[in-house]
């Protein structure tokens, strides 16, 4: 065991961090360490320390290496996969000057309304970066910091994201990667570089914001003796530039040039997300038209309300979580949190097409039904912007792979499959953006594609493969035409 080389791939997520200790030949996950995080925020804002993250990877490396057996010196590369979009801003020494506003805080909501106007509309944001901005993005976050705490924006000698600050504090070096850029609303897909008219109109001047990398796998530096003190680890060894969470989880699948294109992945976590590799620059403004760890694009959309706002319903009936059946007539839209797919920020759970025999467990099932098409209507417009028509046989017959802790649970998969009449694949691997961020770590200590190496050690393989199965095309009606018809005043203003 102590002859073995191995690399950590950090997956730090809204929750927690996890980092996986992986061997660097062979891929095989040797140990998984995971520390929790804090999020606080009342309404729509969520919010974080990011000195919790930077204690919560020292305490999830500490514990993979223990779980591993395997001496600090076996390490040779360290790579940060973290939630998207995130701002982060530094004073003078590197610490925060305030907690920062994560992914899911939905208070830019305005801001974001404005900057899309500002620059002349959808069309003209997604020619750029690929992306309209919504309270998600990174910018739209910034403009709110920008009116609302004015002190941190002035004050900021550094604007990041997660995973960006991470790297920083490991390899001493400010940079980023072209996949987690693209999800800041001022780094232009279509120039590969950040956009001098877009940091103009958000008044960011660029000596703020990191170098951007060439690819995710690209070695930043090396671990700096603070670091490797704080962390146990040896220093010097390799950082990689990191990415952002789905892209890694893109190349822990295998998916990029050197490896699958345009096959679909549906994400079922906190959020809903759907996203494939292409080659296809996307413009669709429905879609995050993100670049990818490797130098190819990951369309991808993102829905807010998925297993958590399931789960909050169960909750509120009394049931668990896979004690459900097909809703009957009653349309759920569990959009608890607001939505950014479709962009509805405001809004909130509706729910309709009760009657005096609809049952708990219909209830439920309504919930999966609604959070399940949200996601489905937006694999659609995704395959049409990799060049694909969803309801081709070719293209409906190409297997959907379902990752995240949703993939783990009947109600999720049955629902699924149920509605989009798609095979299904839930590949065996369940650490997949540690896995990526692995990858992009031994590509940077020793050369290398990382998604040929993820694709090496056996990326994605599948754990399950379950057929396609008729579709359930009047509950497929039934809720997009609620989804449809609803108004402003029943799902909240854009």
């Amino acid at each position: 065991m102590s002859s073995r080389t191995v690399v950590i791939g950090v997956d730090s997520s809204t929750q927690s961090t996890k980092a996986a200790v992986i061997d660097a030949v062979t891929g095989e996950q040797l140990a998984v360490g995971r520390a929790p995080h804090v999020v606080t925020g009342e309404g729509g804002a969520r919010e974080s320390d990011p000195e919790v993250w930077w204690r919560a990877l020292g305490d999830a490396v500490a514990a993979g290496l223990k779980e591993s057996g395997l001496p600090a010196r076996s390490v040779t590369g360290i790579a940060v996969a973290g939630q998207q979009h995130g701002l982060v801003v530094l004073d003078r020494s590197g610490r925060p000057l305030r907690p920062a506003l994560l992914w899911n805080d939905t208070r830019s909501a305005p801001q974001a309304a404005a900057l899309t106007a500002a620059l002349g509309g959808p069309d003209a944001w997604t020619g750029r970066t690929g992306s309209v901005p919504v309270a998600s993005i990174t910018a739209s976050k910034w403009q709110w910091l920008r009116e609302n705490d004015p002190e941190a924006a002035k004050g900021a000698v550094g604007v990041r994201l997660p995973h960006d600050f991470l790297t920083e504090r490991l390899a001493g070096v400010a940079a980023t990667d072209p996949g987690d850029a693209s999800g800041t609303g001022w780094y232009a897909t279509a120039t590969g570089a950040y956009d001098p008219v877009l940091l103009d109109l958000l008044g960011l001047d660029p000596a703020l914001l990191p170098e951007v990398a060439p690819t995710g796998a690209a070695r930043i530096g090396s671990l700096t003796e603070a670091a490797a003190e704080a962390l146990g680890l040896p220093a010097g060894i390799a950082v990689a530039a990191g990415t952002g969470d789905n892209m890694s989880a893109a190349v822990g699948l295998g998916l990029g040039g050197a490896g699958l294109l345009d096959h679909p992945v549906l994400s079922l976590g906190t959020s809903g997300v759907v996203f494939a590799a292409s080659r296809t620059r996307s413009t669709a403004p429905e879609l995050s038209g993100f670049a990818a760890a490797d130098g190819t694009y990951l369309p991808l959309a993102c829905t807010l309300n998925c297993t958590l706002a399931v789960d909050k319903v169960a909750s509120l009936l009394g049931l668990h979580r896979e004690d459900t059946a097909p809703g009957g007539e009653a349309v759920l839209l569990p959009y608890l949190d607001g939505e950014r797919t479709p962009d509805l920020p405001t809004a909130s759970g509706l729910l309709t097409g009760l009657r005096h025999d609809t049952t708990p467990q219909q209830l439920l099932g309504a919930a999966y039904e609604g959070a399940a098409v949200t996601v489905l209507r937006a694999l659609d417009t995704l395959l049409r912007a990799c060049g694909l028509d969803p309801d081709a046989p070719e293209v409906a017959a190409r297997p959907l792979r379902l990752i995240g802790g949703g993939a783990q649970g009947r109600g999720w998969v049955e629902t699924v499959r149920r509605l989009s009449g798609r095979p299904v694949v839930i590949p065996a691997g369940g650490e997949l953006v540690a896995l990526g961020a692995a990858a992009l770590a031994a590509s940077a200590a020793g050369g290398g594609d990382p998604v040929a190496l993820a694709t090496s050690w056996g990326a994605g393989e599948t754990g399950s493969q379950l057929d396609a199965q008729e579709r359930d095309l009047e509950t497929w009606q039934r809720v997009t035409s609620v989804l449809d018809r609803a108004s402003e005043p029943l799902l909240g203003s854009r």
